[in-house]
């Protein structure tokens, strides 16, 4: 090869290089935004008009792209409108819990294109990677999805999870914790794994009570509490990516036995385990209540749902112990609060349904034990997107990882 040819071919592998770059910026920013018109990618881009069309018509004719109508105009001709094909890539989303885990498709715009199925599963399980295979395998081919255009999976487990190695420090088995790997090697996918509050937080940044607010606290209320930091429009996930373990921080003295080994920590007074463990406390006293009477014979099957249920028929005793659970949450939130002094807090997760049965009790705890400069400028919210946040978190993630690494039909790179 001769110096100009070399030089040539350095030359157009930079310009396809390029040109690859701002394909995936184009398409990153449809995803974004849902639609828009080529002379305002070629801002953007600050590419030439033609430049952004001829870019377009290539994403167009590998089919992540299409026209979708015309714009308005405030003088002069009106501007076609681009948008992405919504049918072009798939992702799968799995939102494990504690004992089981829930798993759909969606589509690039972050729409559901199957139902939500439930795994009875948990991180532990030595099948969990081979069920969520089959569960995911059994989705594809009943909804006729080519597999070829699955192009992700992402899961959200709970656990101490390094995102970026694929590792889940809290599965017992260590020859299990590199579960990133393993999913990758069965799925042959890209594969994305994060913490599951850390997903419930990006869900309700992105899509649901938290979006529009830089500075934003998202707390998953269940079980655990896991919890959900940005700061300034990024999500934090500390050194390790173990930021957010709010389930863990100390607040009695000497307090009950924890599942991570310690005693008194904000889990054992402001979660479903405190639900149990009251109703056990209930039944032994001889307490006169009707979710008593409904679960005296198996009180470790009572859930949230059916406290707050018998809450709202006016059953004193479920009343008394969701106020409980709200003023320890409270206490937890004081800490936050003082800390970080964020614009807003999201509760999600099955407790929060509660919604006046813990807020009130919240507000009395904050009210006492927080200066009132800070937490009066901080807006508690109760979530709007249900169960879901998890799944449209992950599945959000999945795809901005998707973008920034896509390879297009036309692209030829040497």
């Amino acid at each position: 090869m001769t110096l100009n040819n070399g030089l040539a071919q350095v030359c157009r592998s930079s310009v396809e290089l390029n040109k690859l770059t701002q394909k995936r910026t184009i398409v990153g920013l449809l995803h974004k935004d849902g639609y828009t018109s080529a002379p305002e990618l070629s801002k953007k881009l600050k590419i030439s008009l033609p430049n952004c069309l001829s870019i377009l018509s290539d994403l167009i004719d590998s089919g992540f792209v299409k026209n979708i109508g015309i714009g308005e105009s405030s003088g002069g001709r009106k501007p076609a409108l681009y948008g992405l094909s919504e049918n072009e890539c798939f992702v799968i989303a799995c939102d494990v819990a504690r004992f089981s885990a829930n798993m759909t498709i969606l589509n690039c715009a972050n729409k559901f294109v199957s139902p939500i199925v439930s795994i009875e599963t948990h991180i532990d399980d030595n099948q969990f990677v081979e069920k969520l295979f089959n569960a995911a395998d059994h989705l594809i081919r009943e909804h006729q999805i080519p597999e070829e255009k699955i192009m992700g999976f992402g899961v959200d487990m709970p656990g101490l999870i390094d995102s970026k190695l694929g590792i889940n420090y809290t599965i017992k088995k260590e020859k299990f914790q590199n579960i990133g790997v393993q999913l990758a090697q069965r799925f042959k996918k890209l594969v994305y794994i994060d913490n599951d509050a850390r997903m419930h937080a990006y869900g309700e940044y992105c899509f649901g009570a938290a979006k529009g607010y830089e500075n934003a606290i998202i707390i998953h209320w269940s079980w655990g509490l896991g919890l959900g930091i940005f700061v300034n429009g990024k999500l934090y996930s500390g050194n390790n990516g173990f930021a957010g373990e709010f389930s863990h921080i100390p607040i009695v003295e000497n307090g009950d036995l924890c599942i991570c080994g310690k005693r008194g920590c904000l889990e054992t007074i402001a979660s479903s385990n405190t639900i149990i463990k009251r109703i056990k406390q209930g039944i032994s006293e001889g307490e006169i209540s009707s979710v008593i009477n409904q679960f005296k014979d198996s009180p470790e099957s009572v859930s949230p749902e059916d406290v707050i249920a018998a809450a709202r028929l006016g059953d004193e005793f479920s009343i008394s112990i969701l106020n409980e659970i709200g003023i320890g949450m409270g206490k937890g939130l004081s800490y936050i609060i003082q800390l970080l002094n964020p614009e807003v807090i999201v509760l999600s997760g099955p407790i929060s349904k509660a919604n006046q049965y813990v807020l009130s009790p919240i507000q009395q705890s904050l009210n006492r034990l927080c200066l009132e400069k800070i937490s009066g400028n901080t807006n508690i919210l109760i979530s709007d997107q249900g169960d879901f946040s998890a799944l449209l978190g992950t599945s959000e993630m999945v795809l901005r990882q998707i973008f920034a690494g896509l390879n297009f039909k036309q692209e030829h790179i040497s």
